[in-house]
């Protein structure tokens, strides 16, 4: 394409990226460190979404390593998710793109309309061991760009002496009414809930997504009887007192925050939780969220991608291919994975961690009935749907709306 194309490509890139930088993932956020690629050839850049990882943490190890076993020098920089994807742009205008870059998974199919990322065909990464739906999240037309470096997502933590108080049998919760009458009985043993984000941000439609796609709704018709069966799930549970107003202004922070009281039954949460559970003081276990009519529904996949960027030198590509495959290679997968708490991509690697952590298994099934949040080709289509469905859970939460009302006028602003 001819530059000025691009550069327009990449401006319009830019604004997206902020719509998805709020994306509800794991990361840290922590000090921006500068880097630049080395003159010589023998260096290789790396850009990653983990600040708080220091140089003798297991991430930069498994980068020195793979660095050592290319023959090269790598020289990582780790940036705030919320930086990260605007400096991947502007770099990409400046022709300084890393040769390695780990992004958020929703902003790969930004990245890619902009013309900043190599194709799976182009750069030759093997995905054939790669779990289909979480590698859903880094295609975009029919092309793939990239392969995970691993997921976390969202199931329900729930407090075992809350419910053995009220009389509830956690096996028994296979679908909305069971979970429903469950919260029914925790009321009345004077105890509360169920605790979950439903804050005006990207966070909200990332807590709300496993209960809509759990409908049987899609995101191309935001208004359909399903997705309004959804979102009076929600408001019926505020309504009766299940959940709390607070929802309305819950980070995923607070939501946890409220859930270590030892006061609610259920929290909707990630998997980045686990090491936050062990130290609450109280019994916890972890179930799937279930759907309308089924013990599990589609959460939405957070996490990252390893996708090579456009380089002017094609000769690079070589080496930078090697340096993703050794980060995504069975062991260091293992070991990225159990730095982050993430669940990884293939089905080898996964069956590895739970034998080390038997607490993984519920979110190793949550991950295989994920889904990306850009999957179904929605591709840059997402951040609109996106805002607009946060919107309507709040005006249905706060009352403002019906549900009905709130999703058809949602369904207008994306037309």
């Amino acid at each position: 394409m001819n530059s000025s194309s691009r550069q327009r490509r990449l401006t319009a890139a830019a604004l997206t990226a902020l719509a998805v930088a709020g994306a509800a993932t794991a990361c840290s956020s922590g000090s921006d460190s500068t880097g630049s690629k080395g003159s010589d050839g023998g260096t290789y850049t790396v850009w990653d979404p983990y600040p708080q990882f220091a140089k003798d943490s297991a991430w930069v190890k498994l980068l020195d390593r793979c660095g050592s076993e290319a023959g090269v020098q790598v020289k990582r920089t780790g940036f705030d998710t919320s930086d990260l994807a605007n400096k991947t742009l502007l770099a990409a205008q400046q022709g300084n793109s890393p040769d390695l870059l780990v992004v958020d998974n929703p902003v790969v199919s930004t990245l890619a309309e902009a013309g900043v990322l190599t194709t799976t065909a182009e750069n030759k990464l093997d995905t054939s061991k790669v779990d289909p739906n979480l590698l859903a999240a880094g295609q975009s037309g029919g092309k793939t760009y990239g392969t995970p470096i691993g997921a976390n997502t969202l199931a329900l933590y729930y407090n075992k002496t809350v419910l053995k108080a009220a009389g509830v049998d956690v096996a028994g919760i296979k679908d909305w009414a069971s979970l429903t009458a469950a919260l029914d009985k925790v009321k009345k043993a004077g105890k509360k809930g169920i605790t979950f984000s439903a804050i005006g941000t990207e966070e909200g439609s990332f807590q709300f997504l496993p209960w809509y796609w759990g409908s049987g709704a899609q995101l191309t018709q935001l208004d359909s009887a399903q997705a309004e069966s959804a979102l009076t799930l929600w408001k019926d549970w505020l309504k009766n007192g299940y959940a709390p107003n607070s929802v309305l202004n819950n980070t995923q922070t607070t939501s946890w925050q409220e859930f270590a009281t030892g006061d609610y039954a259920f929290a909707e949460n990630g998997t980045w939780q686990l090491a936050n559970a062990e130290k609450a003081g109280f019994e916890y276990g972890v179930l799937p969220i279930p759907g309308a009519n089924s013990a599990s529904a589609p959460a939405p996949t957070g996490g990252e991608f390893v996708t090579l960027p456009v380089q002017d030198d094609t000769g690079r590509y070589a080496t930078s291919q090697k340096l993703a495959t050794c980060l995504t290679s069975e062991q260091g997968l293992y070991d990225t994975d159990s730095a982050l708490s993430y669940v990884a991509p293939t089905a080898a690697v996964q069956t590895k961690q739970v034998a080390a952590n038997p607490a993984l298994k519920p979110w190793v099934e949550a991950v295989k009935s994920a889904k990306g949040r850009t999957s179904d080709d929605l591709g840059t289509k997402y951040p609109k749907i996106s805002e607009q469905l946060w919107k309507a859970v709040q005006s249905a939460l706060s009352g403002s709306k019906s549900p009905k009302d709130a999703l058809s006028s949602a369904q207008g602003a994306v037309k």
